[in-house]
């Protein structure tokens, strides 16, 4: 890990990148609880409060002028999804440890517009995202997903960037009075490897 400015990570169709402050009331406004990625990201979680979105708000700001000041250690927690070409913000990548002592994080995504969905942009920026934490943390050796056994498109990605499915918790998430069950996939890094011998990019060609 390092400090410094991310430099943007760029696909056929997507762009990963820092956060910028004209990106603030864009993200707070996808944010609302009635836009419908809710539906799909976490459901059986509560939806957010005005108070939650404005702290999040808030730690992005903070995050961005780290970024200026480049004081933010890589690799970011959280990137911006935007389209390559027109760089509008279409959704966000992010890590988080699940276990430190043995090097084991878990990644998320949300795409939130849904004019986006099941075009490749989250396969792309998944990927991307795989790929750039591989490289900027050499002693990781396993990514997480999360993911529940309604969101069939999750799990379909998952499978095509070559996750296995290592879990399943039945009847472990209520949605609308519907149990479903909790999904977990995982890569290790031999794998991520053999899969993408010359990163994830160079398999977009």
């Amino acid at each position: 890990m390092g400090q410094g400015l991310m430099q943007p990570i760029h696909g056929k169709i997507v762009t990963l990148r820092g956060w910028r402050q004209s990106d603030l009331p864009v993200f707070a406004e996808w944010m609302q609880p009635n836009n419908e990625w809710h539906q799909w990201d976490g459901p059986y979680y509560p939806r957010p409060t005005s108070d939650e979105i404005n702290t999040w708000v808030d730690t992005i700001r903070r995050r961005v002028q780290a970024q200026e000041d480049q004081t933010a250690p890589e690799p970011y927690s959280r990137v911006v999804i935007a389209t390559r070409n027109t760089d509008t913000l279409i959704g966000s990548v992010s890590w988080t440890w699940i276990s430190e002592e043995t090097n084991w994080i878990e990644l998320g995504i949300a795409i939130f517009d849904p004019a986006y969905w099941g075009r490749g942009y989250g396969y792309e920026a998944l990927g991307l995202w795989g790929d750039y934490l591989f490289r900027m943390m050499p002693k990781i050796v396993r990514l997480d997903l999360r993911t529940w056994s309604g969101n069939t498109r999750m799990m379909r990605l998952a499978e095509k960037l070559g996750y296995t499915l290592e879990a399943r918790f039945r009847k472990a998430r209520l949605v609308k009075g519907v149990y479903y069950d909790g999904i977990g996939y995982g890569i290790l890094r031999e794998e991520w490897a053999q899969k993408y011998p010359n990163g994830f990019a160079d398999s977009l060609r």
